[in-house]
């Protein structure tokens, strides 16, 4: 990977810029109970379903389906997309100083990538300032599609006219990452965003 091919970052957003996460609200509905907390978002309300969700299924769907499968916890399960907005726990701070140096520097162009509902979207848009640095945005649960599946990848290359080889494409999840590896994307696996920032130093483009 050399700084001099590279045109354009494409930034996850759900753990590199913003802190989602559902153990925000179901820390305050299992008070006290963390191991009920963990049993019900690794058997219940899972990653996998959410996904779908993400992926374009309604959330009064996904709801509506769970509840039918575990009828005892309607009032939990139904929280997750009623009180969603409280598993955002605003942004990831030294992630975006590191965009908006980006943004300032105009070296590259910035876009964004995200598995997210198109339904709780407009929630993040309207909380965070910051969304307006990118380009463009690609929505999952507007394609209908996710990462780590190839068409997202190629809707978001296809839509802004992109060259796989000058892209970086950063996101927290290593299956993401290796899903872009795969079409030529580079792509760098974020842990931190000390590590983002040595990375982009490395490669010259901060």
């Amino acid at each position: 990977m050399h700084q001099s091919n590279i045109d354009t970052i494409i930034f996850d957003l759900g753990g590199v810029l913003i802190d989602w996460n559902p153990e925000y609200l179901y820390t305050k509905i299992f008070k006290n109970d963390p191991k009920k907390m963990d049993w019900f978002l690794s058997t219940v309300c899972t990653p996998e379903w959410n996904m779908e969700q993400d992926a374009g299924r309604t959330l009064q769907m996904g709801t509506e389906l769970l509840i039918k499968e575990f009828p005892d916890y309607k009032k939990e399960i139904s929280a997750f997309y009623d009180r969603w907005e409280e598993m955002l726990n605003g942004e990831i701070t030294d992630t975006v100083l590191i965009l908006n140096k980006l943004k300032n520097l105009h070296k590259v162009k910035l876009y964004a990538l995200t598995n997210w509902s198109i339904e709780t979207f407009p929630i993040a848009l309207k909380r965070y300032d910051f969304l307006k640095q990118f380009e463009g945005i690609v929505i999952s649960g507007e394609e209908k599609t996710r990462k780590p599946q190839p068409k997202i990848y190629k809707i978001a290359l296809d839509r802004y006219k992109l060259s796989p080889e000058k892209c970086l494409f950063i996101d927290d999840s290593l299956d993401n990452v290796n899903g872009a590896k795969k079409l030529k994307i580079n792509a760098l696996h974020f842990t931190d965003p000390l590590q983002l920032r040595l990375d982009l130093m490395e490669l010259g483009l901060i």
